[in-house]
C-alpha cells in the first residue's frame, strides 16, 4: 500500500479553489459528475475508446459565463483501454489539475487492485485499503468482515452434495468481466445439471465453478441501502441514509415476466437465466425496519475502522435480502459509491432529501463532503 505521506504530500500542492472530480467514466460516473457540478466543481472523466460518447458528447457540459446550463462532464480523456491511467504521466497530469478520484466499481474491475494499492498517487475520496474486500474469495474480503462484525449473511455450504433447500452458486461470468454467473438449485442434482449446461454454453467454466461459494437462497426482496459515512461531521450522526435501490437484471426479470407455463416450455440455451445487471430503481421500507438497517451500517463501520483503519470514508453500499420474518441478510457490500445511485442522482431519495432538506443523492453528498473540507482546511481526513 502506498505510503499515506506520499498522497499527502502530493495534496498539499493542491490548490483548494482549482480542484476537480475525477472519475473512470463507467457504473455511477454521471452520479458523482452530477453532484460534483451541483456543488460548483469542475468535471474531468476518464473514458475508453468505443464507450465514450455518452459522456464526451451526450452529457458532456455547456457553460455560459462559468455556470453549467447543460450537461456534467466539463473535462475528459479518452484512452484506448482504461487502465492506461495508471501511467506516470497521466498520474502526474492529474495532479496537476489538482483532480481528487473517486473510485467505483468499474475502478477497481478495469484496474489491477495491486496498482491502484501500491502506484496509483493521485488522492481518492473513500477508502483504498477496503476496496480489496469487495474481491469475493479474498483473505479479508467482505464475508471475513461481516463474521467478525457479527453481520448476518447467508449462510455457506461448502460441499454442493449438501445442498438440499433452494441455494445460489455465486462466481464470476466466465466471459463478461464485470459480471456474475450465478446459478440456482435446490438439489445436488440440479446443480450439477445446470452447471453443465452453463459451461456448455459458456457462461461458467469448471475452474470458476470449483471456487465458487454455495449460499442458502434467502426467498424475499432485495434492497440496497446506500449509506454514507462522514469522518468530518462531529455534531450530527456521522452515518446517513441516502438512499435504497433494487436491481433489474437482464434474462432472470425477464423470465419473471413470463406466465409459468410458457417459462416451462423454454429450450435449454434460455431456461436458465443469468444474472447480468443492467438497470436500478429507487426504494423505501417500512420505517420501522430502519434501525435494524442503521444497526447493520453501525456494525459496518466500525468493524472497518478497527480492521482498515482508518476505516470506511464517504458513500457504501450494503446490499440486503429481507426474509419472512424481517430480518436482513447481507450478501455483498460496496466499500465505495453503489451501482445504483444513478437512480437518484439530481432529483436526490426521498432519505437523503428530509435529512439534507434538499436534492442530495450519493453523488451530491460526496461533493457535499469535499466542499466541507475544503472549507474548513481537512482535505487529508477524507482522502487516502
Amino acid at each position: 500500500m502506498i505510503d499515506r505521506k506520499i498522497i499527502l504530500e502530493n495534496l498539499d500542492e493542491y490548490d483548494p479553489d482549482k480542484i476537480k472530480i475525477g472519475v473512470l467514466a463507467s457504473h455511477s460516473a454521471l452520479d458523482v459528475a452530477d453532484g460534483a457540478i451541483e456543488e460548483g466543481f469542475k468535471t474531468i472523466l476518464y473514458c475508453q475508446k468505443g464507450r465514450e460518447k455518452t459522456y464526451t458528447l451526450y452529457f458532456k457540459s455547456k457553460r455560459v459565463n462559468g455556470r453549467v446550463v447543460r450537461g456534467v462532464v466539463d473535462e475528459f480523456v479518452i484512452y484506448d483501454k482504461f487502465d492506461e491511467m495508471i501511467k506516470k504521466e497521466e498520474q502526474e497530469k492529474m495532479l496537476r489539475e489538482n483532480v481528487l478520484f473517486v473510485p467505483n466499481r468499474s475502478f477497481t474491475s478495469y484496474i489491477s487492485l495491486d496498482r491502484i494499492e501500491d502506484e496509483f498517487y493521485v488522492p481518492i475520496v473513500g477508502s483504498r485499503n477496503l476496496l480489496r474486500s469487495e474481491e469475493r474469495g479474498g483473505e479479508k474480503d467482505y464475508y471475513w468482515l461481516l463474521e467478525r462484525a457479527n453481520l448476518p449473511y447467508p449462510e455457506r455450504i461448502e460441499n454442493p452434495e449438501d445442498i438440499d433447500e433452494l441455494c445460489i452458486v455465486k462466481m464470476h461470468h466466465a466471459k463478461k468481466k464485470l459480471e456474475r454467473g450465478f446459478f440456482t438449485a435446490s438439489s445436488y442434482k440440479e446443480y450439477k445439471e445446470k452447471a453443465e449446461k452453463l459451461i456448455r454454453r459458456g457462461v461458467i467454466t469448471k475452474d470458476l465453478l470449483e471456487n465458487a461459494r454455495i449460499e442458502k437462497y434467502i426467498i424475499g426482496p432485495v434492497f440496497n441501502f446506500d449509506f454514507f459515512y462522514s469522518p468530518l461531521e462531529e455534531e450530527m450522526a456521522k452515518i446517513e441514509l441516502l438512499g435504497v435501490d433494487w436491481r433489474f437484471e437482464t434474462s432472470l426479470d425477464g423470465q419473471v415476466r413470463l406466465p409459468a407455463q410458457q417459462q416451462l416450455t423454454l429450450p435449454e440455451k434460455q431456461s436458465i437465466p443469468e444474472y447480468t445487471v443492467c438497470g436500478h430503481s429507487f426504494a423505501t421500507i417500512r420505517e420501522s425496519l430502519l434501525e435494524k438497517a442503521f444497526e447493520l451500517a453501525e456494525k459496518y463501520v466500525k468493524a472497518t475502522q478497527r480492521y482498515f483503519e482508518p476505516g470506511i470514508i464517504g458513500p457504501f453500499c450494503l446490499q440486503t435480502c429481507i426474509d419472512k420474518d424481517n430480518n436482513f441478510f447481507i450478501y455483498d457490500v460496496a466499500p465505495r459509491i453503489g451501482g445504483g445511485t444513478n437512480a437518484h442522482m439530481y432529483v436526490g431519495h426521498p432519505y437523503g432529501n428530509i435529512l439534507w432538506r434538499g436534492n442530495v443523492s450519493t453523488g451530491r453528498r460526496l461533493a457535499m463532503e469535499i466542499r466541507r473540507a475544503i472549507d474548513e482546511d481537512k482535505l487529508e481526513k477524507i482522502v487516502t
